[in-house]
């Protein structure tokens, strides 16, 4: 039986899992990268003991991780490691086996997605270097929007910008698959292959629009900066903001880029916390205001996708924030009645799948599984193979 490890890098995370077929073995991620590395296992009985990284980065973490697995289990049976590379570029649109000039193409895809792509394009580096000839797939999350009309790629500038790529990519496309896979058992096939908007919510936030379950909008863009306010990321922002910072407040590139990153969306209204659970928990009014601009951007974004559908057959949450904060999905929901939208708040408040009072649209909370989605396309790439 096919076994492939998958690494999902997040920008101060490293999830993993290990997968038979579609079995999942091991589950489990690692936290405060680049600080003070700590395991935690999901699903699994290993000792977590012997889990040591010789440094705090995410390559070096990768390595104590692979060490730590081999000590219990049995790696060199490997098919194969699967990687979450969050920017594909135009030219990769599936998983794909990773050799040296698609490791080169990717690299030169950094500036992009600067606080995820070097991070797992480090770890498949170290990786080829220590183990050269275990497969390494990469698994995109802009794949998921390729299927979207060229109208919503495109900018509103000159023509030939587009032609060198800058394009509207998205991003978050493997969430959007597997809860794609997932929609027909939780609101039925004909809501499911409808119009539906799905709503990623965490530290990264993105809108998906669906029709017959393949993306044709979304509200990131060029970058994962784009549409949705988001934990420490300003989202949806006029250009004119980021000329009126370096030519009146003198910032650099760099400092801007850390602005809009790693200090704005909930932090940096807050001046709290990037964690919603935190500022649905504090008194402070600038708390409150962090939630209601989310909430209010939310709705914005909910509003574009309906409109470009044409109607609403189904809204879905997903992610962190989507699947745990039933506050934030009742303040959402409340404010959409003229879609017809009718909350059944009891469901909401213990997280069920359908949170709808069954007249209108359908409303669901699906819990993501990118892992999953990953380990599913790495043994398909493998057995393409």
């Amino acid at each position: 039986m096919s076994r492939v490890l998958v690494l999902n890098a997040g920008s101060a995370t490293l999830k993993f899992g290990l997968y038979e077929a579609a079995d999942c073995r091991l589950r489990g991620e690692v936290e405060r990268i680049g600080d003070a590395p700590a395991l935690r296992l999901v699903s699994g009985d290993l000792d977590t003991d012997g889990f040591a990284p010789a440094d705090s980065g995410h390559a070096g973490v990768a390595e104590a991780l692979l060490d730590w697995l081999g000590s219990d289990l049995d790696l060199e049976g490997l098919a194969g490691v699967g990687h979450r590379v969050v920017h594909g570029g135009t030219r990769l649109a599936e998983p794909v086996r990773l050799d040296a000039d698609r490791l080169a193409y990717l690299e030169s895809l950094e500036p992009l997605a600067p606080l995820h792509q070097p991070q797992s394009l480090a770890i498949i580096r170290d990786l080829m270097a220590r183990h050269p000839s275990l497969p390494q797939v990469a698994c995109f999350d802009t794949a998921f929007h390729r299927t979207q009309p060229r109208v919503r790629q495109l900018f509103a500038l000159p023509r030939h910008l587009a032609d060198e790529g800058v394009l509207r990519y998205g991003f978050h496309g493997l969430s959007y698959a597997h809860v794609t896979r997932q929609l027909p058992a939780v609101v039925g096939e004909a809501a499911a292959r409808g119009r539906v908007v799905v709503a990623h919510l965490g530290q990264g936030c993105s809108l998906c629009a669906l029709e017959n379950g393949r993306s044709v909008a979304t509200s990131m863009g060029f970058t994962a900066l784009d549409g949705m306010m988001m934990g420490s990321r300003c989202g949806r922002l006029d250009p004119g903001v980021v000329l009126y910072l370096q030519q009146q407040r003198g910032m650099s590139v760099a400092e801007v880029e850390r602005l809009l990153y790693r200090e704005s969306g909930l932090l940096g209204v807050s001046g709290i916390s990037a964690d919603m659970r935190d500022l649905l928990a504090s008194p402070s009014p600038h708390a409150e205001e962090a939630v209601a601009l989310f909430v209010d951007r939310l709705l914005e974004e909910i509003g574009a996708s309906v409109a470009l559908l044409g109607g609403l057959d189904a809204l879905v949450f997903t992610g962190g924030i989507g699947e745990h904060a039933a506050e934030i999905r009742a303040r959402t929901l409340n404010a959409l009645g003229w879609l017809g939208i009718h909350l059944d708040a009891p469901a909401n408040a213990r997280h069920a799948l359908r949170i709808d009072g069954k007249k209108g649209p359908a409303v669901a909370v699906v819990p993501t599984d990118e892992e999953g989605e990953m380990a599913r396309g790495t043994l398909a790439c493998l057995d393409t193979r």
